[in-house]
Formats: C-alpha cells, sequence, structure tokens
C-alpha cells in the first residue's frame, strides 16, 4: 500500500494513558475528557459556537486538540455534521467500541469497521487515539480516520482522503478534499454537497515518481511502497508543534506553533498549496472557494478573500465565502411589458466593470471575434444575460447567473461586465410586483343568445383563415417556381453564436490564401489574421456538394456550440455562394505528428501523458458531455493541435458524424485514416462512439513509443511490423522498456508506463463491446480505476492471452 509522509523530523517518544471498556465522557460544561500522558493533547467534547446551530440549545464536538496552547486547536472530530446535544454520552463498549448517543440514546456516531472484541483503548503523545483487542492488535485508531489535519507520523493511504469542513467554527463537511489516487499522486478538488460527486482536480503534487528527485518545496524519496514527502527547513518536532491542514477555503497548509510559548501567539505557515487557490480553481462545473455570484482575490498568505459584485449581498452575511444574490431582479424576456414600463434596454441597464477579473472559460453563448462594445450590446440586449466576460480583444462569453469561479487574476487580459440596473431608475417589478389585471364583469345573457353570436364568429373565423392560407400557398409556389435555386446553409441553421463572414473578408485576412497550413481530406487550412490582429486558420473546403453540404450544416449546428478546453474552437463560416470555408482559432505548436515523428528528441515522458490525458478528456466531452453526441471519426496525430502551452485539442471535425442520444449506432461509409480505422467499419457493424475508442488506443501507443502506427525501419531495410501487434508482442514478453527505446524517464514510471500501455491494448480490441468507454479510460488514465490485464487484442488471429512476463 503507498502512503504519503508529510514529516520527516524525529518523533518524541510516545506515552499513551489507557482507557477501559466501560469507561465514558459526557458532554457537558465540566472537564469531560482525556488527556494524553503528556497533557498536549486532549480527546473529549468542545463546546461549539451558534453558527453550529439553529436551535438555541448548547452543541457539543467530539474532538482531539492540542491541549497546552491558548488557540486549542482540533485535529480531529467524530460528530462534525451531527453536533451533539448537552448531555449526550460517549463510551468504550466491548463490541462496537467508541459510540456517541444522545441523551435520549440515539447514536450520532460509532467508531468504524471493529472487528473483534475490544479490550481497551490508548491515547498516546502523537494524538492518536487506538483501540485495542485482549492481543493489542488495532483494531480501530483516530490516524486511519482523519478529518482535515494530518499529524506528524500519521500516514495517508491511497484512495484516502482529507475533507475540508464548512468553515473554521462550522466542521460539517466542507466542499474542498485532498485524495490520494491509485497511482500515488495527490489531487486537491471541489465536491458537490450533499453528493460528494469530485470535481475536477485543482491541484496535483507528483509524489510517486524518480527516485531522490529535488522539488523547490522539498525531496521525494522512495522506500519500498513508502513515498515520503518533507519540506525544506522543518523545524524540530521537540520544539515546535507541526500539523497540516486542508483549510476550509481549499488551501492545504502546513503549520507550526512553538511548544512552550508563554504568548498567545497563532500558528505560523510554512508553506501552502495551491499558491494561488483563486486561478487554481477554473473549473465551469461545481462552486469555488468562494460562492455562486462571489469574486476570489488572493490575500496575505496565499489566503482567498471573496466579496460581492455592486448591487449583489450575501445570502448569510455571517459567511463571507458564501453566496451571493443580487438586490435587483433582472426583466423577464417580456420584452414589450419592459419598453412599456420602462424604455429600452439602454434606459434601463448599465454595467458593472470589473478589470482582470475572469469566471471559466464557458457559458450560454461565445461570441467571437468581437469587440468590447458587441459584447456589451449583446448582452444588453439579450433578456438572459446577467454578465459577460470578454478577453484577448476577441473572445466574448455570456453568462446567465448564478456565477461561479469568479476570480481577479492580474494575468487575465480582459474584464467581466456585470449587468445591473441603473441606480437612478425604478427596480424591474418582479412577478409578484407586476400590475393587476382588472377584473372583468360581463352583464349575463340568455344562453342561446351566447351559443348564437359564438357560431357565427367561428364560422366567420374559419373561412377567413381557409382564403388566407390558400392566397399566401399560391403566392409562395409562383415565387418560389420563378426564384433561382441558391445554397443558402443559414436556413439550416440553429443559433451558432458564430461569425459569418464574406469571402473577400477571408481572402484578405489569409493575403489571398497565402501560407499554407496543411492539407486534409476536404480542403487546404491557411494561416490569417481578422480585425485586432487576431491569428486564425481558415480551412477552405473544397467540392462541396451533396454529403458535404451536409458535413457543413452539422459542422455549423453542431461544432458552434460545442466548448471545451480541449476541442478547437470555432470562431465562424463562410457560405458565400459555392464557397465553404471554416474559421478556427489559431493554435501555435502546430499538430502532434509533427512534435512525437518530426522532432530532432522526444518530448518529455509526463508532457506525453499530459497529452493522453487531454485527449481522452475531449473525446470524453464529445461523446458524453454534449447536447447531441458527436463521433469524430478521424482521430490521429495530424488532427491533434497543440496550443502555446502543448495543451492538446482535437480538431478537423469534418469527418464528424452526429448521432441523437436515445441512438446506439449508424451505418455510414467508411472514414478515417489507415491504421486508425476501426475493424467494424469494414465488416458491415453497426459504427459506435467505440471507433473513436480505437483509434484513440492506436494513437496512445503512438504516444507512448513515439513511432508512427503506419511503419518505419528498423534494423537496415527490414519495415517495422504493425505498431499494434509490435507493442502487444513487447508486453507479453515484458519488454516495456523497447516501448520507449531508452526513455529514462518513463522506465523510472514502469507501472505507469504498463498501466497505459493496457489501456492501449484495451482500446484496440478487435470486438467492440470490449471496448471500454471514453470516460472508463479517463478514470483508468488518472488511476481512479484499476486497469485490469487485457485479453489478446487480435480476436480473429492466433495470439493466446497469458499474463505477461
Amino acid at each position: 500500500m503507498l502512503y504519503l509522509w508529510l514529516f520527516l523530523f524525529p518523533v518524541l517518544s510516545v506515552a499513551q494513558a489507557d482507557i477501559t471498556v466501560g469507561s465514558s465522557l459526557t458532554a457537558a460544561s465540566g472537564n469531560s475528557s482525556w488527556l494524553s500522558p503528556s497533557g498536549d493533547f486532549t480527546f473529549g467534547f468542545r463546546s461549539l459556537s451558534n453558527g453550529n446551530n439553529a436551535k438555541d440549545e448548547r452543541l457539543f464536538l467530539l474532538s482531539i486538540w492540542y491541549n497546552k496552547i491558548p488557540s486549542k486547536t482540533v485535529v480531529w472530530f467524530a460528530n462534525g455534521d451531527r453536533p451533539a446535544p448537552e448531555n449526550s454520552k460517549l463510551a468504550l463498549t466491548s463490541n462496537l467500541g467508541l459510540v456517541l448517543t444522545d441523551p435520549q440514546g440515539k447514536e450520532l456516531w460509532k467508531s468504524e469497521s471493529i472487528l473483534g472484541d475490544v479490550s481497551r483503548a490508548i491515547f498516546n503523545d502523537t494524538g492518536n487515539f487506538v483501540i485495542l483487542d485482549s492481543k493489542s492488535e488495532k483494531l480501530w485508531q483516530s490516524f486511519e480516520d482523519p478529518r482535515d489535519t494530518l499529524l506528524p507520523s500519521q500516514t495517508l493511504g491511497k484512495n484516502e482522503l482529507l475533507a475540508s469542513r464548512r468553515s473554521e467554527e462550522i466542521f460539517s463537511r466542507g466542499k474542498f478534499q485532498l485524495r490520494m489516487l491509485d497511482r500515488g499522486d495527490l489531487v486537491l478538488n471541489t465536491i458537490n454537497l450533499p453528493s460528494n460527486h469530485a470535481n475536477e482536480e485543482y491541484n496535483i503534487t507528483k509524489t510517486a515518481g524518480d527516485s531522490n528527485r529535488s522539488a523547490s518545496s522539498g525531496k521525494e524519496l522512495e522506500n519500498g511502497e513508502e513515498v515520503y514527502l518533507s519540506q525544506a527547513k522543518v523545524p524540530s518536532a521537540s520544539d515546535f508543534y507541526l500539523r497540516v491542514t486542508l483549510d476550509f477555503d481549499g488551501v492545504l497548509t502546513q503549520y507550526v506553533h512553538p511548544r512552550n510559548s508563554n504568548t498567545d501567539g497563532n500558528w505560523s505557515i510554512l508553506w501552502t498549496q495551491p499558491d494561488n487557490i483563486c486561478s487554481a480553481i477554473v473549473s465551469r462545473n461545481g462552486i469555488g472557494v468562494c460562492g455562486y455570484n462571489s469574486i476570489c482575490t488572493l490575500g496575505e498568505n496565499n489566503r482567498p478573500n471573496c466579496r460581492c459584485p455592486d448591487r449583489y449581498t450575501l445570502v448569510d452575511p455571517s459567511d463571507e465565502h458564501g453566496n451571493c444574490v443580487p438586490n435587483f431582479t433582472l426583466s423577464s424576456c417580456l420584452e414589450d411589458e419592459d419598453k412599456r414600463n420602462h424604455g429600452s434596454a439602454e434606459d434601463i441597464y448599465a454595467f458593472v466593470e470589473l478589470k482582470n477579473t475572469a469566471f471559466p472559460p464557458a457559458g450560454y453563448e461565445m461570441l467571437a471575434p468581437f469587440s468590447e462594445d458587441e459584447c456589451r450590446n449583446s448582452c444588453l440586449h439579450d433578456c438572459m444575460c446577467a454578465a459577460a466576460v470578454y478577453r484577448d480583444g476577441v473572445n466574448c462569453w455570456k453568462k446567465r447567473l448564478p456565477l461561479s469561479n469568479g476570480r481577479v487574476d492580474p494575468q487575465f487580459n480582459g474584464k467581466a461586465m456585470i449587468k445591473v440596473p441603473k441606480s437612478d431608475l425604478p427596480l424591474p417589478p418582479t412577478n409578484d410586483s407586476k400590475f393587476p389585471i382588472p377584473e372583468l364583469k360581463v352583464k349575463e345573457k340568455n344562453p342561446r343568445t351566447w351559443i348564437l353570436a359564438g357560431s357565427l364568429l367561428l364560422g366567420t373565423s374559419v373561412l377567413v383563415n381557409i382564403l388566407f392560407i390558400g392566397a399566401s400557398t399560391l403566392g409562395f409556389c409562383v415565387i418560389y417556381r420563378n426564384k433561382p435555386e441558391k445554397i443558402n446553409l443559414r436556413e439550416n441553421l440553429v443559433e451558432t453564436n458564430l461569425r459569418c463572414f464574406t469571402y473577400q473578408e477571408l481572402f484578405k485576412a489569409t493575403d489571398g490564401f497565402k501560407e499554407e497550413l496543411g492539407r486534409g481530406a476536404f480542403g487546404i487550412v491557411y494561416k490569417g489574421f481578422i480585425p485586432s490582429d487576431v491569428a486564425v486558420a481558415v480551412k477552405k473546403l473544397t467540392n462541396v456538394f451533396q454529403d458535404k453540404e451536409k458535413e457543413f450544416r452539422t459542422e455549423m449546428n453542431v461544432i458552434g456550440q460545442t466548448h471545451h478546453k480541449n476541442l478547437v474552437r470555432l470562431l465562424g463560416f463562410c457560405d458565400e455562394g459555392q464557397e465553404r470555408l471554416l474559421v478556427y482559432e489559431f493554435l501555435s505548436n502546430g499538430t502532434l505528428w509533427s512534435l512525437l515523428f518530426t522532432g530532432e528528441s522526444r518530448p518529455s515522458w509526463n508532457q506525453r501523458c499530459q497529452i493522453a490525458s487531454a485527449i481522452a478528456r475531449g473525446l470524453l466531452y464529445l461523446h458524453e458531455e454534449c447536447t447531441m453526441q458527436i463521433i469524430h471519426c478521424d482521430i490521429k496525430p495530424r488532427n491533434i493541435l497543440l496550443d502555446e502551452y502543448y495543451n492538446a485539442r482535437i480538431s478537423d471535425f469534418g469527418l464528424a458524424k452526429l448521432l441523437k442520444m436515445d441512438q446506439s449506432y449508424t451505418l455510414t461509409n467508411i472514414r478515417g485514416t489507415r491504421g486508425y480505422v476501426a475493424p467494424e467499419w469494414f465488416r458491415s457493424l453497426p459504427i459506435t462512439a467505440k471507433v473513436d475508442v480505437y483509434s484513440y488506443g492506436v494513437l496512445l501507443l503512438e504516444i507512448i513509443c513515439c513511432r508512427s502506427c503506419l511503419g518505419g525501419e528498423m534494423g537496415g531495410e527490414r519495415e517495422r511490423e504493425l505498431l499494434t501487434d509490435w507493442a502487444y508482442d513487447c508486453f507479453m514478453d515484458g519488454k516495456l522498456d523497447a516501448l520507449v527505446e531508452g526513455d529514462i524517464e518513463a522506465l523510472s514510471e514502469r507501472e505507469k508506463l504498463k498501466n497505459l500501455a493496457m489501456v492501449a491494448f484495451w482500446c484496440v480490441q478487435e470486438d467492440p463491446s470490449l471496448r471500454p468507454t471514453m470516460k472508463k479510460v479517463t478514470q483508468m488514465l488518472d488511476g481512479t480505476v484499476e486497469v485490469p490485464v487485457p485479453p489478446c487484442p487480435f480476436a480473429f488471429s492466433s495470439c493466446t492471452t497469458i499474463i505477461p512476463k
């Protein structure tokens, strides 16, 4: 089992206090606690502040705390989510261990996983409370049931976690976790409460790496199956108390406090992770360090400060990290009523501009390329828009409430614009304050009169409608017959939020289609510059008739609404006459093919692993997280582009096949590139998202080996065999080093190399039903799911699946 040791300093000789079966503590104002022999730690009940109590009653927390320092800092607690009423009782029992019950005898908490009879318990000077059997074997210990703090000599095993509390004074579960994954990496992430679903990690510490590899914060050392992580200049444990705590604001912090201080000094900070919690959390899913509609600013000691924008207030004034709500009501989309009551949008609303303030790059609508004025006006006249984020002089994200993960970032080249009512005008009416509809009083009439009048009115209405429909149909037919046939793809487009360029604009932007970037199955890609000197890639489609027109419609309708950090973004299009052009963002570092196969040296192992994970996340988005499922059908290195930071982006959706979410498969013409095409294309089998999984498996082997699946040379004139066959033979023969050809960095992570290879072999199974989904692939790559030994991928060959050497 893999452990993390957070401190490498001598632990003092451990004394321990015995607690016998039947001993108990009572939650009361008196001294109801057990001390460690040195008196450094106390185990017992702590009275809670009023923030833990909706009722006016005294509540208590069963906890362990530092006893000799004025702050009495809590390092472990049992019942954070269920505070104990006064006169609750904790007892050490022979069969269940520690059991906490309220005054009525209802169980509030107990020590879990007690297997055997309890003989006694000890509370030692490390701060660990341990339950023992008659042979002094450990049945349960607080060190193996951590909350938000680790103490010297305490370990965190793989798949174990720390969970933050809600606030400094409220001990219920908070929204942050520190987890150790199967592969040995520590990750910080937010969670969704109350489901505890983990969101995307915002900080990763590589603890399973090269032996004796130096790091700026200390060293990582391997010793058998244990990984030790220490920090430089750690004070002596004989002179200082030390702890690592996942604070309620999501910052992992190592604290130090002098043991024999006569002052009321606070804990000092040795180090924190991450360095900037505000910028670290950029996920569009889930809440950040600050609540919804709140904005995070980094303060002293890397601690976050949260504030509400102007015209917004805290839901709970006592919780400065909580949610903010507008103190006004944005208008409904009943535009006519707004105009009657308050005038135009310009008369009603203004914007609070927040420079260098960012929100995650997502929203219900993205407009690019747009000027700042165009962005502001678009939000102003959009009744659904509550804010707009403008960045890089070209991109405009329109957002609804609530806003999440807002942050002030000096490196962010843009601003946020929050829409608010003008202060000198009355607020728009809420649904509860609309003008009342006058009650209509009608004089009663004879029922026959009503029937006769209704019949006449209905008959007249039907006759008029028939005449109108007939005339309209006739007119349409005459006009349509005399209208020349013209391609107008806009009529077939849903709202895509893309800019429609003229052909002349793109001709000028590319300097007459001068600089060619590459060629694909459906056209040529050129580099260009649009206003504000923004570099773009213009894909000029050729011979677009029938099937390719359908491809163009698919791109406009679907790709224009698709936004993910691992996809190349479509900015606009041109459909003038017979011309079909697509305008994409320009990525400066070329293709993955060039990085892997044309450079003088191969990219680093760590960089290749990150690229593999990024591509997997992009495919997962296409397959499962879009409104409409997208099958790419041509995953290969030339269709993976790299941005300025070498982040991988999936490009060229020209071969994408669109499926409705309730469809399981589609049959279509063979698409893709030799070497990456799944076998079912040639066998009249249903085509599903598993064809992309197959292509990804081939691509993953290329990333591992830095070798093309299309062949090469090895040993003079002899051609290398197919990459998938050769790699599987190496795997089965236990020759992993052959896959990476002396890559020391990769060989130092041999287990990870083996896992990545096994993931690839699962993906290239000839039987599509055996291939994992991209969600399962990402989990295996992240280490959250174990990778089993794959069967022989080649179902129609003579290979036999055995355990690799």
